[in-house]
């Protein structure tokens, strides 16, 4: 679906265009076309090629979707891959925005996602002076409003991790415990896929050998490439964290059956006593006015069932069954 198709001349909004107009504007100097794309059919893929001339292994990768974030050459032009990141129903939804940029032009394709980049664009129209930096800026801008958003996501980890840090030491939760800690640890691997490739992509359109779309806006990417690092850093001591806790909790997890192998070597220990010296003298007493009681057989098992159907309850309460 196409969600627009505007024209920028001088850092500033020429009109808004159909795609056949594409290829008038790309003749026009000083100007430069931005198109946004939201989960693309083939033919709209294939329409955008042709009007760009993309490479057809990034326009295969950005039709496929589901790639490692990266940023490749081809000749002239960039394709950047960026994973978006959004909580729904307490869980990460992966989606994905493929980016082409060349020297005239910038297409953004989004798949598998919901969130909308009106501001981004907004944003780099508030700003023409930056804007007139052309193609690069605006990846720049795309990318640096995906990491921006990262950010809560980390913030909601590391609340989400205290909150269960809290309840560790809580008896009779170590199991549940084990659980959250793992779904928190799965939700730590989806960013850290999604932030560490990136890093090491946007270390290359700063300093050193740059590709020409980026070259006067290589101090900007080096501000998202200080996000991502810190992004990274935080996840690292998020999964520290967590595998410390893990141990710890698994070591609750040890003393807890030991307090319970205790009390039932207590309950065996009770059970031992009159058991031995049942078995060494028997019940062969003199007198043992029980023998001679009508209802002596269905009190003792009674008594029998009694006993353990009590201790049963206690087991039951208790957890230990």
């Amino acid at each position: 679906m196409l969600i627009n198709c505007i024209a920028y001349q001088d850092g500033k909004k020429l009109a808004d265009i159909s795609v056949p107009q594409v290829s008038d504007f790309l003749a026009k100097p000083d100007t430069f076309v931005w198109v946004a794309l939201k989960d693309p059919t083939p033919d709209e893929l294939k329409e955008m090629r042709e009007e760009f001339d993309l490479h057809e292994l990034a326009v295969e990768d950005a039709q496929v979707g589901h790639q490692r974030p990266k940023i490749e050459e081809y000749g002239d032009s960039i394709f950047a891959v960026i994973q978006l990141i959004e909580v729904v129903d307490h869980s990460l939804n992966v989606g994905e925005i493929d980016v082409f940029v060349g020297r005239n032009y910038v297409l953004s394709v989004r798949n598998r996602s919901q969130q909308k980049f009106v501001g981004v664009r907004d944003r780099c129209e508030r700003e023409p002076h930056l804007l007139k930096q052309g193609a690069g800026f605006v990846l720049y801008a795309l990318m640096d409003a995906v990491v921006d958003r990262y950010f809560p996501i980390i913030d909601a980890l590391e609340s989400e991790l205290e909150s269960i840090e809290e309840k560790i030491f809580s008896k009779g939760s170590a199991r549940a415990n084990t659980e959250h800690l793992y779904q928190l640890k799965q939700k730590v691997l989806v960013m850290k896929h999604a932030v560490f490739p990136l890093m090491e992509a946007v270390g290359k359109l700063y300093g050193g050998r740059v590709p020409q779309i980026c070259v006067n806006s290589q101090e900007y990417f080096r501000d998202v490439y200080d996000h991502l690092t810190r992004l990274n850093s935080s996840l690292d001591t998020i999964r520290d964290t967590i595998a410390s806790a893990m141990q710890v909790n698994l070591a609750i997890v040890t003393i807890e059956e030991n307090e319970v192998t205790k009390r039932l070597a207590a309950w065996a220990g009770m059970f031992a006593v009159p058991t031995a010296f049942a078995g060494l003298w028997g019940m062969n007493f003199k007198y043992m006015p029980e023998l001679d009681w009508y209802y002596g057989y269905p009190l003792a098992l009674f008594t029998i069932a009694a006993a353990c159907i009590f201790l049963y309850y206690r087991f039951k309460k208790s957890g230990w069954l």
